[in-house]
């Protein structure tokens, strides 16, 4: 069973910085592949980052230059440093990973962590 617990979400100012949190726990699995996800009202969920578990990082355009993702496989855990928000930011983020059963398999699954809640007041 892979579980997913996101923190760090809140209320911020336009321009201010947050940083969310997820950390995986997979029993027998080894967490792979861990990314950021968003979903604001009324519109579908979109993917904002994701990185590697060699620390390979892909973005979405509009946050290029503002958010970092980073992650420590020690932990099982995955980061989203935002910085320069924008109200159109505003949004719910989900947490997701995939897992692999040994160092060389492949990996399979898509999990999902409750979301967390980012608000960006202009």
């Amino acid at each position: 069973q892979v579980q997913l617990v996101e923190s760090g979400g809140g209320l911020v100012q336009a321009g201010g910085s947050l940083t969310l949190s997820c950390v995986a726990s997979a029993s027998i699995f080894i967490i792979d592949n861990m990314g950021w996800y968003r979903q604001a009202p009324g519109k579908q969920r979109e993917l904002v980052a994701t990185i590697t578990r060699g620390a390979n990082t892909n973005y979405e355009d509009a946050v290029k230059g503002r958010f970092t993702i980073s992650r420590d496989n020690a932990k099982n855990t995955v980061y989203l440093q935002m910085n320069s928000l924008k109200p159109e930011d505003t949004a719910v983020y989900y947490c997701n990973c995939d897992v692999r059963r040994g160092v060389s398999s492949r990996s399979f699954g898509d999990y999902w962590g409750q979301g967390t809640q980012v608000t960006v007041s202009s």
